[in-house]
């Protein structure tokens, strides 16, 4: 078995794709909502190992003393058979709005994080670079 380490995720909404390790050994992802495209790479790309899967994080927006905007996928670990090429996943992501403000977070009304979480399903596949 090998594990996947290309992550082709889409949507009605968002397009995702997501390299463990491109061929210059940095991960990257690009991201694609409406006629947004974004693309990341390396230490941009925040990575965080869990019992429940690895987390994925970029960060989309952020407007000073205003909000930043996260984007973060939730991948679980996949193995793909030597008989096969590719296997078909299903994930959630989230695109998390953090309130600031001026002063800091802790000068902000109410809720700081606002979560929208959006399904997504592809394949996934393991590539050497």
């Amino acid at each position: 078995m090998k594990t996947a380490n290309l992550f082709d995720l889409k949507n009605l909404t968002l397009k995702i794709t997501y390299s463990a390790s491109g061929i210059d050994g940095k991960p990257h992802l690009s991201y694609q909502k409406g006629n947004v495209q974004l693309h990341f790479k390396g230490n941009q790309i925040r990575r965080k190992e869990t019992e429940i899967g690895t987390l994925v994080s970029v960060t989309l927006k952020t407007v000073p003393d205003s909000y930043a905007r996260v984007f973060s996928l939730l991948l679980p670990r996949v193995n793909v058979p030597e008989s096969s090429t590719e296997v078909a996943v299903n994930v959630k992501t989230l695109e998390t709005t953090v309130k600031t403000g001026i002063a800091g977070p802790d000068f902000v009304n109410g809720q700081v994080q606002v979560y929208k979480v959006y399904s997504l399903a592809g394949k996934v596949r393991s590539v050497v670079f």
